[in-house]
């Protein structure tokens, strides 16, 4: 495993400092601000520790209300909403200096047989012949320096693979907007099914918006032609997977509009099986 996984598996594990409350780190992301993957998984996390090992988490809906501060921890206080006999429910509230700054809504759900079908896989190319991050962000000249080691620096937990090239690669004029992304943690993980969720929903914030960048020829925020912000965030968990083995993230842009865009995706084992799907909604907007 390397460093920089175990320093992200070190920042999701969080300190229970009461019943149904925790406190979780936090660390400085490529805005300055707290990456929204983590504070989405570390409520997950918060999440999981009052469910039963048995139940498994089958749906996540947040919406982020503030920025957080990356240099002051987070506190996530757990309410049991409900325990039945095949769901559970919880909602969790992020707090820093006193305001809430993320909500989350999850659902844990006992395994059972059921119906099946699922959508198709997507074509898309084998992972083990696309350039790394580091590969592609170091091969462009008209990126700033700084902003490629903080890139690379937010990403080294992850191995991360653009399919074509990402929306700060070429910009300038409008292209589909669809983008694939192969992705996997940096180093073997347990086996606890909760810590692949949450590392997939860690994963899951980092390039969502990506597909409304492309749609408006703008290279986002490694070119600074774009500020915005996630501004909810809905996950639902499909299948079992592996965050430690390849991925496929199909993501793609119905609309933007108001200063919003909406991205919406499906993730996808390397063998073809439909995991999870993703939808979220984000500012959007030429700097002023």
């Amino acid at each position: 495993m390397s460093q920089a996984l175990q320093d992200l598996l070190d920042l999701l594990d969080l300190e229970q400092i009461e019943e149904n409350i925790f406190r979780g780190a936090s660390r400085p992301a490529v805005v300055p601000r707290v990456f929204g993957g983590q504070v989405a998984a570390q409520a997950l996390v918060a999440a999981g520790r009052t469910v039963p090992e048995d139940r498994l988490a089958h749906s996540l809906h947040a919406y982020f209300l503030r920025a957080g501060d990356p240099g002051a921890p987070i506190v996530y206080t757990v309410d049991r909403m409900n325990d039945g006999r095949s769901f559970t429910a919880r909602r969790v509230l992020a707090v820093q200096h006193g305001q809430p700054i993320f909500a989350l809504s999850a659902s844990f759900q006992r395994y059972e047989e059921g119906f099946e079908h699922q959508a198709a896989m997507p074509a898309a190319p084998d992972p083990a012949t696309l350039p790394t991050s580091q590969e592609r962000l170091r091969g462009y000249d008209h990126l700033d320096p700084a902003v490629v080691e903080r890139f690379l620096e937010a990403r080294e937990a992850i191995d991360l693979r653009y399919a074509e090239e990402p929306p700060y690669g070429k910009f300038g004029e409008p292209r589909e907007p669809h983008s694939q992304v192969w992705f996997r943690t940096n180093g073997k993980l347990a086996d606890d099914p909760l810590l692949h969720v949450v590392l997939a929903t860690y994963v899951s914030d980092m390039t969502l918006l990506d597909s409304v960048l492309l749609a408006h020829g703008r290279g986002g925020w490694a070119t600074g032609d774009v500020v915005g912000a996630s501004l909810d965030h809905a996950m639902w968990f499909h299948r079992p997977f592996r965050a430690d083995e390849w991925l496929l993230y199909d993501q793609e842009s119905p609309s933007a509009s108001a200063g919003r865009g909406l991205g919406q995706a499906r993730i996808w084992t390397q063998d073809g099986r439909l995991a999870i799907s993703v939808i979220q909604e984000g500012v959007v907007r030429a700097p002023r």
